[in-house]
């Protein structure tokens, strides 16, 4: 691809006539940057972007697994693991996960993403048999309590887990981990999120350093890719979520590009998932150690996704990230209801 385009996005009540939508959300935009890999970048109106990306950055998203896309939307996060990196151990056997997964739905969150297997910085892999068992207890005792997502990258404790009552998977290595994930997709139809990632969790962070010729375009390369392996196994885009993967295999500056380019993510015609919450990306922006005590920048930087159009944040508070959420809209002159 010679250039790509991102769309500058613009929020709040006087927007102008010729102003685009952006993905049929709540966003627009009259102007576009335009990006190549020579490095060159270029201002222009949105009357100048190609038709070929035309409808990628204005369609409007459907419903991913019955959450909207018109509106913001939170993913709240359930580990039941015992070595996660800010609460491992705190939810990880039945009473305290099926506690936590009322008080996020009660707290505002649209759909919960269950894992078993830690994917920090380091993790080792957790045996298949052990990933399911942690997961199936939970998953049966919510079933039919609301939209679960599965955090996995196998393909038997996907099958195992859409069985248990799951409906989405997300995987974070994108597909690359197992090969027969594929295989599940094209199966069973699960709305999937895709993240780009690099190696394993034991290996990324090492990788890093030399992985990449331009992150940002790199990174929308890797993700079109998924994208299309997806789309191959009969899924339509709006079963597919895309998450550029933030410190998964991503240095500090390399986070922070893509965060500040984030809103070219939507070029790729698909809703876009964002997940910061409590990372070390936040605690290197603010210099707090104790990751449980970083809901309040992790929202900070979840507000600047939203105004970029981002359709989902995959946070572990809800309560903070709704409350911020929904002052910045009405801010903005919108509601989270609307879009």
């Amino acid at each position: 691809m010679n250039a790509y385009y991102r769309p500058i996005p613009i929020i709040g009540p006087a927007i102008g006539a010729d102003a685009l939508p952006l993905a049929g959300g709540w966003c627009h935009f009259t102007h576009i940057e335009r990006i190549s890999r020579t490095g060159a970048r270029a201002i222009l109106p949105a009357t100048e972007l190609p038709a070929a990306w035309h409808a990628s950055l204005t369609a409007a998203r459907g419903d991913f697994a019955t959450v909207p896309m018109g509106r913001p939307s939170l993913m709240g996060i359930i580990n039941l693991t015992p070595d996660s990196f800010s609460d491992g151990g705190q939810h990880n056997h039945g009473d305290a996960a099926l506690a936590q997964a009322r008080r996020l739905w009660a707290e505002g969150a649209d759909i919960l993403d269950l894992g078993a297997e830690s994917t920090r910085p380091g993790a080792k892999e957790v045996p298949q048999a052990q990933e399911i068992a942690r997961l199936t207890p939970v998953l049966g005792a919510l079933s039919g309590a609301g939209v679960i997502s599965l955090d996995t990258r196998k393909a038997d404790v996907a099958r195992a887990g859409l069985v248990a009552g799951a409906q989405v998977i997300n995987d974070v290595s994108g597909l690359r981990f197992d090969a027969a994930m594929i295989d599940v997709l094209r199966e069973t139809r699960a709305p999937v999120v895709l993240m780009h990632s690099l190696g394993t969790p034991e290996t990324m962070q090492d990788l890093a350093p030399d992985a990449y010729q331009d992150v940002v375009l790199d990174i929308f390369d890797g993700l079109a890719a998924m994208r299309d392996k997806a789309l191959a196994a009969g899924l339509s885009r709006d079963q597919i979520l895309l998450d550029i993967g933030a410190g998964f295999g991503k240095t500090y500056p390399q986070t922070r590009a893509l965060l500040r380019d984030i809103s070219l993510f939507h070029g790729l015609g698909c809703g876009l998932l964002l997940g910061v919450s409590r990372k070390g990306f936040v605690g290197h922006v603010t210099g707090i150690k104790a990751a449980d005590q970083r809901d309040a920048a992790s929202a900070a930087i979840g507000l600047w996704a939203i105004s970029q159009g981002v359709q989902m944040l995959r946070v572990h508070d809800i309560a903070v990230h709704h409350a911020m959420i929904s002052a910045y809209m009405v801010a903005s002159g919108l509601t989270l209801g609307e879009g």
